[in-house]
């Protein structure tokens, strides 16, 4: 068994012709010789990602869903500026090689960048990696660097300050989230409204130092070295990226944060090993967080529901595809359900709140 991260068959609906791909990457990029295999990383539930694997190089393939999409959503563009620019000041980013925005040759835009092969942690640690507790809190500890990293680089000389407008940004957060989830909203979904109303009233003002917000930092979006699996060479998914408040990326994070205490119902929904002994737990990890980026965090309650409210609103955008047959793919069916634990969730933290 490789722990490299795999790809496999493409899900119905979603196959990529290589007939059209084929002719438009060899005028797009030098030296491609051969037939690219085509396969598709399971992965991910939100832009398409394809593997592309020529005799002598191998590519990523990025391209929106099918269906309903959101419509500040999947800017292929964007998201190509972002992997050339940021490269600079984060190394951690895979190289870009075209943006196609012709949509005739697969049916949408698309872009196409570097493969960086490495280990991708999903739901539970690998047993074969065999790490001890301690290895284990080093990687939880170095996974937080990284985020403190990406927050303190100087967006301004990547080229990427128009990005974003990190004034305003946290109500403008709280404001769009409740507009896109009432607009995602189904007759099963949970209104959300008594925690809508205290993220209003609980909002703190704009951090002082903004930074580069990856939106969707996860155990899942890092890829480890095959070689020393205790090393981060890549992250993945830039497609929300934007300037903002880097506490209120630090909420997104600790929203996928389950960790080893939190119960059943909740562990169900993990996608990343964070209750793996030695890993830190939600008020561990803010505390190395505050300390490694000199911070102060004193309302971390809101921050945490933003992150859950936030997640809601992904995961419902999601069913509402599936939910009016935009999509077949079946994981997205429970998705009602897990919308609804994420309400319960939040509003368990703000009873217990002292904000």
């Amino acid at each position: 068994m490789t722990l490299t991260d795999q790809s496999t068959g493409i899900r119905d609906g979603e196959e990529l012709d290589a007939a059209t791909i084929d002719p438009y990457l060899k005028a797009h990029i030098p030296g491609l010789t051969g037939e690219p295999r085509i396969s598709q990383f399971p992965g991910g539930a939100s832009n398409l990602t394809y593997l592309l694997e020529y005799p002598n190089q191998e590519f990523v393939l990025r391209r929106p869903p099918f269906g309903h999409k959101a419509k500040s959503a999947h800017d292929m563009g964007r998201e190509y500026r972002i992997l050339n620019q940021l490269n600079a000041g984060f190394p951690y980013c895979p190289k870009a090689y075209v943006h196609c925005t012709d949509e005739s040759v697969i049916g949408a835009e698309f872009y196409v960048m570097q493969r960086v092969k490495g280990i991708i942690l999903r739901s539970d640690m690998p047993a074969e990696l065999n790490f001890s507790a301690e290895q284990t809190r080093a990687l939880c500890k170095s996974f937080i660097d990284k985020l403190v990293e990406l927050h303190n680089v100087d967006y301004q000389a990547c080229g990427l300050a128009d990005l974003g407008k990190p004034e305003g940004y946290v109500k403008r957060q709280i404001e769009g989230w409740s507009d896109r989830y009432e607009k995602a909203l189904t007759p099963d979904a949970p209104t959300w409204e008594p925690v809508k109303a205290w993220l209003r009233e609980k909002m703190p003002a704009d951090h002082a130092k903004p930074g580069i917000v990856h939106n969707d930092y996860r155990f899942d979006n890092v890829i480890l070295d095959p070689a020393n699996p205790m090393q981060i060479i890549g992250v993945l998914d830039w497609e929300l990226t934007t300037i903002g408040d880097p506490l209120m990326d630090l909420g997104n994070t600790l929203a996928y944060w389950i960790e080893a205490a939190d119960p059943a119902p909740v562990q169900l929904m993990r996608r990343q090993p964070s209750n793996a002994p030695g890993m830190l737990t939600r008020r561990e990890f803010v505390d190395y967080y505050a300390e490694r980026s000199g911070m102060q965090i004193d309302n971390f309650d809101f921050y945490y529901t933003y992150g859950l409210f936030r997640l809601a609103g992904i995961v419902q955008q999601i069913y509402y595809r599936f939910f009016h047959g935009q999509t077949k793919d079946k994981r997205f069916a429970q998705f009602v359900h897990m919308n609804k634990l994420l309400e319960q969730m939040s509003l368990q933290v703000i009873g217990k709140s002292t904000l």
